[in-house]
C-alpha cells in the first residue's frame, strides 16, 4: 500500500493514477474531495497534516508515503515540527519508505530545509525531489487568456526550466516502488530554460491564436502573489524569477536518469492543457 498525500494537487492526482495503472494499491489523503473523485479501487482518507492524528487511519497496511505539505504548514511557520510527528506516525503504522517533495530553493538557500531535515532524521528510508519552477504556474494566467488573450507577468526575458508536473509525478512513482532510490535527493527540471514571454507564445500556439504579453512590475506581482500565499514564500519566488541562481537556470538530468527518457518541454505541457485556456 502507498499513502499519496495532497492526492487532489497537480502532482498528487497525476501520481495516484500513475499507481494504481502499475497495479499498486493506493490510499489517498485529502482534506477535501470524496472517494467519488478518486480512481476506482483507490482508498480515501480525509485528513490534514496539520493534525498529524487523523492521519493515522491513512497508515494502516501502508509501506510507502508520498509526502507533500500544505500552504497552511509554510504559513505556521513550517519548522518540521508537526511533519516530524506524522512521520513518527507513519513508522508506527508499518511506513518504511518516504518521497518528500520538497523544492530546489533548499539547495539554493532560499527555502528552509527544516522539512527535509525532518524526514532524513525519521527513521525511514528517504528520497528527496526537488523541483524548481512547475509548468502548471502557467494556470494563473487561464482567467484573463480565456477572457482577454491576454497575460500578465514579471521578468518577461528571464529564462528558468520550469518542470512538468506530470514528471514530477512519474519520478515520485517509480522512487515509490523501485528499490535503489534511497537517501537520494533529486533536482526537477524541464529540458531547457524558459521566458514567461516564451511560455505566452506557447500557449498561443496551442490555442492557434496570439496570446499579448504585458510585464508587470515587481511591486504588482509581489501583490498578486500575496493574495495566495505568505509572505516569505512570495519573496523568495520572486527572488527566484527575477534573479535566478547558475544553478537555478540549469537543466538538470535526473528526470531522464530516472525515468530513461526526456523531460516534457514546456510547449507539450501547453498542448496537453490547452482547454484550460480556451
Amino acid at each position: 500500500m502507498i499513502v499519496v498525500t495532497g492526492a487532489t494537487g497537480n502532482v498528487g492526482r497525476t501520481l495516484v493514477r500513475a499507481l494504481v495503472e502499475a497495479g499498486e494499491r493506493v490510499t489517498a489523503v485529502s482534506r477535501g474531495v470524496s472517494a467519488r473523485d478518486m480512481p476506482e479501487g483507490v482508498r480515501h482518507v480525509r485528513a490534514d497534516l496539520m493534525r498529524p492524528a487523523g492521519l493515522e487511519p491513512a497508515f494502516d497496511g501502508a509501506e510507502s508515503l508520498f509526502l507533500l505539505t500544505s500552504g497552511d504548514w509554510l504559513s505556521a511557520g513550517g519548522d518540521g515540527t508537526v511533519v516530524a510527528d506524522a512521520l513518527d506516525r507513519a513508522r508506527a503504522g508499518g511506513v518504511r519508505r518516504v518521497v518528500l517533495l520538497s523544492s530546489q530553493g533548499v539547495e539554493t538557500l532560499r527555502h528552509s530545509p527544516d522539512l527535509e531535515d525532518a524526514v532524513k532524521r525519521s527513521g525511514l528510508e528517504w528520497t528527496v525531489l526537488r523541483p524548481g519552477a512547475f509548468d502548471s504556474n502557467a494556470f494563473a494566467w487561464a482567467a484573463t487568456i480565456r477572457e482577454q488573450r491576454v497575460a500578465a507577468a514579471p521578468f518577461a526575458d528571464v529564462a528558468l526550466p520550469a518542470v512538468d508536473p506530470d514528471d514530477i509525478a512519474a519520478v515520485a512513482a517509480v522512487t515509490l516502488r523501485e528499490a535503489g532510490h534511497g537517501g537520494s535527493t533529486y533536482v526537477l527540471t524541464g529540458p531547457e530554460p524558459v521566458t514567461p514571454r516564451q511560455q505566452v507564445a506557447a500557449i498561443g500556439d496551442a490555442l492557434g491564436e496570439p496570446v499579448r504579453f504585458v510585464e508587470q512590475t515587481r511591486e504588482e506581482a509581489r501583490a498578486q502573489m500575496l493574495r495566495f500565499m505568505p509572505e516569505r514564500v512570495a519573496d523568495a519566488t520572486l527572488g527566484v524569477l527575477g534573479t535566478p541562481s547558475a544553478d537555478e537556470q540549469r537543466v538538470r538530468p535526473d528526470v531522464e536518469r530516472v525515468l530513461g527518457r526526456p523531460a516534457g518541454s514546456f510547449a507539450d505541457w501547453a498542448a496537453r492543457n490547452a482547454a484550460a485556456f480556451k
